[in-house]
């Protein structure tokens, strides 16, 4: 058993994973503003003209594509300290792979879930003739949901892990590429309980809509690493009940959180 000692500059970034987050992005406005990478925006189980397995390996592509652009910015402090820890170990490289191995393996899992989960939501939108005429209470519902989560007690609870990387290496590193990948899942299992319900927003607009993306990244990123990040999430979570009564009552004000729209 080992405990970790932290260096000075200990969480800055290896500029390969700011190269992979770059590339991300790009390719999410490419999607956006020039429509020849729209698979991109793949948010369905099973897409027209494909089998449901190449549907399944388009949207495993698309979604850590998503998670890099999203999600690895507001973990860049625990990632850089991770990388410097690690780096007295035998194997420092497949030590820092087995790390993010275990960080991606856990938001590819919730992907796969929402996925599900969506393409549920989506078969009840086309059979059940209640819903259908009243899409604009999923998208304001879905909303309403991620607002309330900012007011839990697991929201503070994971928000806080998250906001303290050095107070949880200290109390989790151990050597060893299996100790890697058990410390990335749990780190991003903290990180998914920060922020799975703001994620679920991205399945309703579409997992490369910019429009959604940058606000929502920059929220994510802020409230990990930014001053008073912590303080910042139950305003935010009065801002998105609130635009989630507005859709759910007028949904021509936010034509995009309506499915089918």
């Amino acid at each position: 058993m080992s405990t970790a000692v932290l260096p000075r500059r200990v969480w800055l970034p290896s500029p390969t994973l700011l190269g992979v987050i770059a590339a991300a992005w790009t390719i999410a406005i490419m999607a956006e503003f020039t429509g020849r990478v729209q698979w991109a925006h793949h948010h369905q189980l099973h897409v027209a003209d494909l089998t449901l397995w190449a549907s399944v390996g388009l949207f495993f592509i698309a979604w850590q594509i998503h998670i890099a652009a999203m999600m690895l910015p507001s973990s860049l402090p625990m990632i850089g300290l991770f990388r410097r820890v690690s780096a007295s170990q035998p194997r420092p490289a497949a030590v820092r792979a087995a790390f993010l191995g275990g960080y991606l393996l856990v938001w590819t899992g919730f992907g796969f879930a929402a996925l599900l989960g969506d393409s549920a939501l989506h078969y009840a939108l086309h059979h059940w003739h209640w819903l259908m005429h009243r899409p604009e209470l999923v998208g304001g519902g879905v909303l309403m949901l991620a607002g309330g989560f900012q007011f839990t007690a697991l929201k503070d609870r994971c928000l806080d892990k998250c906001r303290h990387p050095a107070a949880f290496l200290m109390s989790h590193y151990r050597r060893g590429v299996p100790a890697a990948l058990k410390l990335g899942a749990s780190h991003g299992l903290f990180c998914l309980g920060c922020c799975w319900a703001l994620m679920l927003v991205m399945f309703i607009v579409g997992i490369a809509n910019l429009a959604w993306m940058v606000p929502l990244a920059l929220l994510m990123l802020y409230e990990k690493a930014g001053p008073g990040g912590d303080a910042a999430a139950r305003p935010v979570g009065m801002v998105l009940i609130a635009l989630g009564m507005l859709v759910a009552i007028s949904p021509e004000w936010m034509p995009s959180m309506v499915p089918g729209h």
